[in-house]
């Protein structure tokens, strides 16, 4: 090769070398210069890169921020959300006076940014914390950026960006979801700061309010309590006379850290350590019920227990019939109408999350705020709060007291506006309390020296054992189940709202069968809506049915004594001739299996609905097993009972086949063996014995199907031959544990958070049941990721075999969807 030519072609490979390298290695674009699809920018400490991407499998081309080392697609700024590229031909360009301009293959603009300056040298500079911004050559200052992408939020919050008001200006940063998790367009919801005299943050579903945190009482906002210092980031609220602001900081510079609304309206905050492989969910600040926006509606305090709504003290349910059926939409009233001639006073209410709609009135002392909230008759609440950090200011509220909640630890004080009459009858209760209290202590001093007194006795007592000294206790196997059937009458007291059958075929439509939304052994379900227009679920009990009389009368008398936030709540029953129908709450997305089984609904489950749905569970069976006034084993559980409200909160259901434990009981024996195959634990299946032990069997089960997305019963792997449990075995003896998790995730899940469940999973389906941990332990290793978790023993039933080899000669059906086999077998007496 002559000289000449292998100059040229030295030359062409060192300008293509740099070209490459500049596009990997700068983070500054200059007038004139373009940035093409397949070239980036990148920051300087490499974590940021601003390039084109796809999300999904629709093909769409869109500008963004992206994390440049993270193995997964995170996106965290978009510029053309609204605007796609339909192929890979655009270009971004910026003008000498710093217009930003993105070009599609038509050359027609579809993205820019028109603030431009007039005799600089600007430039576009992607900085390490993540922000885009055009400034002058020569001049760094923040203040003095002529644009930033730190002023237009995606979906996505970085530390250091600020969410709130610019107060000159009167325009407002806020966050906005992605549309769904492949389309970056402006979605249904918005999280942000407003109202500046008493700040507070909202999420928005279009222009409703869905969640409140606030107003900001100079320390923290009223009812975030997961939005305070932590040991991952620093909240923080800044007021100044220019603007107002949330923003966060990460504590730790080697952990990369991100807040997001969610298509779904979730609001994370995500964490990201050296060496993962995933983001780590680290906060979700509107996972619980009393998290959504006046749930209780008017003069309701919401708490953490149930029922979850309650009236104010000196406040009564105004449709009480409603209230009893858990329908809150008309809140509470006053028991004592207010008088506004000098009569009226004020009750201090501690531990509140305060209600929304503030109104300031500044400059007024604590005694000159309540006298002129008492001169206002329609003034019914005041406090003092420290809003903007330049000293406390008076609030007040008008009207009803809208989105309440109990905070004991950490809420707020309240005064709230009584009648005399209430005051009075407030001051009396209090006296009552006090000398219950006396007469109870006094009581209990009396019995112990009677205890006392027994045991000297005891002690001093002559010596011999005679027989009427002992005391014969029951033994386990002599204990009785609940319910004895034949011993019940049929006009049993059940403590129950009763529905007249009119009543419920009105609200059916006749039972329609456009109605029906479910059948079982027991009979049909349908969907009906009562005269308040609350919607519910009639289960009818089936004329030729041959087990749903004792299954019917099971689930009054037992569901009837039971309230959780995690249990289905049977709102009142039916019993009229011929006709036996239970009247359920109406849960809108019906049971998990239609979901967690289904290719595309599923998509609709992120990890981190998927583990409010484990923890939910979880929850639900340590009150049957452990904090109900009841010890109740449910002997049926699985993702077909297991329902969904409309925030896909879990609700356990289908008791018909539940038992009660009474005393110490323990364990018992059963020789009617009736539960679903996949989800019996094996002594269970077996032998008939059934326990605490055998529902955390079964709930070890659900949790393998809502990781994996696949049925327990009918799991085909080419490899082997093992179900579900067998699969997950082989894959923790490998070391492969995340090879369980749905594809559909793509990688968006909590690694840490995964692994623990599989584990916390494979301890509940070990073979023996002593080894098995109790629901309360399940609780508290879910809850608690810095716990070490012991490691799991082999389970039962790894394969479909092992299962099958159950005589099943007598063998009945699922009492809802069919999808299951339910089964009875006879055992020798």
């Amino acid at each position: 090769m002559d000289f000449p030519r292998l100059f040229s072609l030295s030359v062409l490979l060192i300008l293509t070398f740099l070209a490459s390298y500049s596009s990997i290695a700068i983070d500054t674009l200059t007038p004139n210069q373009n940035l093409t699809d397949g070239q980036i920018l990148l920051s300087s400490n490499q974590i940021f890169q601003l390039g084109f991407f796809t999300p999904g499998k629709y093909g769409k081309r869109y500008l963004a921020i992206l994390y440049h080392n993270v193995p997964t697609t995170t996106v965290a700024w978009v510029a053309n959300r609204d605007n796609p590229l339909s192929d890979s031909l655009a270009h971004l360009t910026m003008r000498s006076d710093g217009a930003l301009l993105l070009y599609n293959s038509s050359m027609a603009v579809v993205w820019s940014m028109n603030e431009t300056m007039t005799g600089q040298s600007p430039i576009l500079q992607l900085l390490g914390t993540g922000n885009l911004v055009v400034r002058k050559q020569d001049n760094t200052n923040a203040s003095d950026y002529i644009w930033q992408s730190f002023d237009h939020m995606s979906d996505t919050m970085l530390p250091g960006m600020k969410l709130g008001l610019k107060l000159k200006t009167r325009t407002s940063n806020y966050m906005r979801s992605w549309k769904s998790p492949d389309d970056p367009s402006d979605g249904e919801f918005t999280f942000s700061l407003e109202t500046p005299e008493t700040p507070q943050l909202l999420l928005r579903s279009g222009s409703n309010k869905d969640y409140r945190w606030g107003p900001f009482d100079g320390d923290r906002f009223s009812g975030g309590n997961r939005l305070r210092n932590n040991t991952v980031f620093k909240p923080i609220f800044v007021s100044t006379a220019d603007e107002i602001y949330y923003t966060f900081e990460a504590l730790d510079n080697s952990i990369l850290m991100r807040s997001v609304v969610t298509p779904l309206g979730g609001i994370q905050y995500l964490t990201w350590r050296n060496g993962s492989k995933d983001w780590s969910l680290t906060v979700e600040v509107n996972r619980l019920y009393c998290d959504r926006y006046g749930m209780c509606r008017g003069n309701g305090n919401c708490y953490a227990d149930d029922p979850p709504c309650r009236c104010l003290e000196g406040f009564a349910p105004r449709s009480p019939q409603d209230w009893r059926l858990y329908d809150y939409s008309d809140g509470c009233k006053r028991k004592f109408d207010l008088n506004c001639s000098n009569r009226d006073g004020f009750v201090k209410y501690d531990g509140l999350k305060l209600p929304d709609n503030v109104v300031v009135w500044p400059n007024l002392t604590p005694e000159e705020c309540a006298a002129e909230c008492l001169r206002k008759c329609d003034c019914m609440a005041y406090t003092r709060i420290n809003p903007l950090g330049n000293g406390s200011q008076c609030v007040v509220w008008f009207g009803d007291l809208i989105d309440l909640r109990d905070f004991p630890e950490e809420g707020e004080e309240l005064y709230i506006r009584m009648a005399r009459a209430e005051i009075d009858s407030i001051a009396k209760n209090k006296w009552r309390k006090h000398m219950r209290l006396v007469v109870a202590i006094t009581m209990l001093s009396a019995f112990a020296l009677l205890l006392l007194a027994i045991l000297a006795w005891y002690k001093l007592r002559p010596k011999g054992r005679r027989e009427e000294d002992t005391i014969s206790m029951p033994k386990a196997h002599e204990s009785k189940s609940f319910p004895h059937y034949e011993e019940e009458s049929q006009d049993e007291d059940l403590d129950l709202p009763i529905f007249d059958l009119a009543t419920i075929s009105a609200a059916t439509d006749q039972f329609a069968l456009g109605n029906k939304i479910g059948q079982g052994g027991f009979g049909p379900v349908y969907k009906g809506e009562l005269p308040n227009r609350l919607e519910v679920a009639v289960k009818r009990l089936s004329q030729n049915s041959g087990q749903g009389l004792r299954e019917f009368k099971n689930e009054v008398i037992l569901i009837a004594k039971l309230q959780h936030r995690n249990l289905v709540r049977l709102l009142g029953c039916c019993i009229q001739g011929d006709e036996k129908m239970l009247v359920y709450e109406y849960l809108a997305n019906k049971s998990l299996d239609n979901f967690i089984f289904d290719r595309i609904k599923r998509k609709l489950l992120p990890w981190s609905i998927r583990f409010n749905i484990v923890l939910g569970i979880a929850r639900g069976l340590l009150y049957l097993h452990q904090d109900s006034r009841l010890r109740i084993i449910h002997r049926d559980l699985k993702t077909s009972n297991i329902l969904l409200d409309r925030e896909m909160n879990p609700k356990i259901s289908d008791f018909g086949i539940a038992r009660i434990f009474g005393g110490e009981i323990t364990e018992e024996k059963t020789r009617r063996i009736i539960g679903t195959y996949g989800y019996m634990s094996p002594e269970y299946a077996m032998s008939g014995h059934f326990s605490v032990k055998s529902d955390v069997f079964s709930f070890g089960v659900i949790v393998l199907e809502i990781i994996s997305g696949r049925k327990n019963w009918g799991f085909y792997d080419p490899d082997h031959d093992h179900n579900l449990i067998g699969h997950t075995w082989k894959l923790w003896n490998e070391k492969r544990s995340i090879e369980l998790v749905d594809d559909i995730l793509d990688g968006s899940f909590s690694k840490d958070e995964v692994l623990r469940c599989i584990q916390v999973a494979l301890l509940c389906v070990q073979q023996r049941t002593e080894e098995r941990p109790t629901m309360s332990t399940v609780v508290f290793m879910l809850s608690n990721e810095n716990v070490e978790l012991p490691q799991p023993k082999e389970p039962g039933f790894v394969s479909e075999r092992s299962a099958m080899q159950i005589d099943s000669s007598s063998s009945g059906q699922d009492f809802h969807t069919g999808k299951h086999i339910t089964f009875t077998t006879a055992e020798g007496r």
